[in-house]
């Protein structure tokens, strides 16, 4: 009896064990690797799509690249998103200076249309109203100066309480262009009101 138990169960652990290593060794003509999920296998076709296989498909790649990043620029110098600004507008320290010239009414804006009147009355052939003209582009001139050196010192005086001394640097020349602009041309375009009150922190 004990021959025939031991007999009997001897093929099944030899049959388990053939089956073991029949499932652990790789399949004849298989892969060698397990079978990519379908989200893989969707992320590689998407990857393989996606890469040039042209010198000609590049250049094209890279053309929609530019124009989608000088898309992206032009939206940042209107609604002021610093992720697609230029780097001389980016930070929060220019963002500041911007903000704070915008809030303040500057007599430089008035250098255009002065300097138009001024020229028409230089034209008109009347010496008094050339003469005119001219004393009133010079007042305004003057005005202009005294009133771009009190800009400059209140900003950075701001920029010293905010920022630290540091961050001084760049920021005269970066503002009088800017407060020497027409509002309406002014790039990025104004995000705050005349005489609105700043935030405490640009951080």
């Amino acid at each position: 009896m004990f021959r025939r138990k031991s007999s009997s169960t001897a093929p099944s652990a030899g049959a388990t064990a053939v089956s073991d290593s029949s499932s652990s060794a790789p399949k004849p003509g298989g892969k060698g690797r397990p079978t990519p999920t379908r989200k893989e296998a969707e992320a590689a076709r998407r990857a393989a799509a996606k890469a040039p296989r042209s010198r000609k498909e590049a250049a094209a790649q890279q053309r929609l690249k530019r124009a989608e990043t000088s898309r992206k620029m032009r939206e940042a110098m209107k609604t002021g998103d610093e992720r697609y600004l230029p780097s001389r507008d980016r930070g929060p320290v220019k963002r500041f200076v911007r903000d704070y010239v915008d809030s303040h009414f500057t007599i430089a804006e008035l250098i255009i249309p002065v300097l138009i009147v001024t020229m028409i009355l230089g034209w008109s052939g009347n010496a008094r109203l050339a003469w005119f003209g001219n004393t009133f582009m010079t007042l305004v001139l003057l005005a202009v100066a005294v009133n771009l050196v009190l800009l400059r010192w209140t900003m950075r005086k701001q920029i010293r309480t905010r920022f630290g001394p540091e961050s001084l640097r760049g920021t005269t020349s970066y503002a009088l262009f800017r407060a020497l602009q027409l509002r309406p041309l002014r790039l990025p375009k104004p995000q705050v009101k005349i005489g609105q009150e700043l935030p405490q922190s640009y951080r």
